[in-house]
């Protein structure tokens, strides 16, 4: 498996030896833009689901869950914290887009567990001005899944919250866990 972590990088994690990283994804989208074809898809997914997501770089969501394109709609955050924006987007995503059932992924070794509300307080420190986002650092993964399985539940913009799941992916494994909501 060839990953962008054998790309030789130099400083501020540019490319030494074939311009910037923006640069070779715009060069890497030319070879792909060549071989696309439109599938004639519209933008309801195919299985009706939603899934909400870390955005930590090991977990390749598709292909963990077996999904093609147009399967499904893929949000994802810094813990896969079920925040007012995610709210938001499944929302839409559920009224204007078709969705039914909600997969929530957190998964093992999360940077988020290192993390405290202390981060806002440093930001703070450093650039004059507190973010208005809470950091939504957590302890213990399972717990956390729970607190976003009930955030989506009592959500009074979502219809369909009889189908929400949550897991915990193991990213030494590649297998997921389910968590009791209880």
């Amino acid at each position: 498996m060839t990953t962008s972590a054998a790309v030789p990088s130099g400083p501020e994690g540019a490319i030494t030896s074939d311009g910037t990283v923006t640069d070779r994804l715009v060069e890497a989208n030319q070879g792909y833009a060549a071989e696309f074809t439109d599938p004639g898809m519209d933008a309801r997914p195919v299985l009706q689901v939603a899934v909400v997501a870390c955005m930590d770089a090991r977990l390749d969501l598709h292909a963990a869950l077996g999904l093609e394109l147009g399967d499904c709609h893929t949000i994802r955050n810094a813990g896969g914290v079920v925040t007012d924006d995610v709210i938001r987007s499944l929302t839409i995503s559920q009224r204007a887009l078709g969705t039914r059932s909600i997969v929530l992924i957190h998964h093992t070794g999360c940077g988020m567990e290192s993390l405290t509300e202390d981060f806002r307080h440093d930001l703070e420190m450093e650039v004059g001005q507190r973010p208005a986002w809470a950091v939504e650092a957590f302890r213990d993964v399972d717990q956390d899944v729970r607190q976003s399985m009930q955030r989506v539940r009592t959500s009074p913009f979502l219809v369909h919250t009889d189908n929400v799941r949550g897991f915990v992916f193991d990213v030494r494994t590649g297998l997921l866990r389910e968590v009791d909501p209880a």
